[in-house]
């Protein structure tokens, strides 16, 4: 089990919780994201929602869990120009208002330029089309940071 601090999802002990009640596979990531796949279609979407906007307000004022601030550095989102800001700004609302919750992309994996183009880009998909790419995303979130604890 991982401590707070090297939380694997964000503010979502609950699926670690499941995934130790349950018999292991022996690869604890598919074990994790068995559960986030058989969750509850509300349980999926509190998982998705518990995650941070990139470059929001949470990242301003330090409210950000350190693996999701360092994410969000490595990517340079803590080193935007008022321009950047003000475009993942309107990008995070125009968002948030079609789906009912925050982009979600695995920022480890990309840069700045192409999460932008990611979030432009997703916000034509279906709702249920989104959920199912957040989700994937957060698999992919999760599998990096299980990385970085061994």
């Amino acid at each position: 089990m991982t401590g707070p601090q090297q939380a694997l999802f964000e503010h979502s002990p609950w699926i670690e919780a499941r995934a130790d009640a349950r018999p292991s596979s022996g690869d604890r990531w598919a074990d994790l994201m068995a559960v986030v796949r058989s969750a509850s279609g509300e349980e999926q979407l509190a998982l998705i929602r518990a995650h941070p906007e990139l470059a929001g307000k949470a990242a301003i004022d330090r409210t950000l869990t350190d693996a999701s601030a360092a994410e969000q550095a490595s990517a340079g989102l803590d080193r935007l120009t008022p321009q950047d800001y003000a475009r993942f700004h309107a990008l995070n609302a125009a968002y948030r208002e079609r789906f009912g919750f925050p982009f979600i992309v695995c920022v480890r994996l990309t840069d700045k330029a192409g999460i932008l183009a990611a979030m432009e880009a997703r916000l034509r998909h279906e709702r249920e089309e989104e959920i199912a790419t957040a989700i994937e995303q957060i698999g992919q979130i999760v599998r990096l940071r299980l990385g970085d604890m061994t």
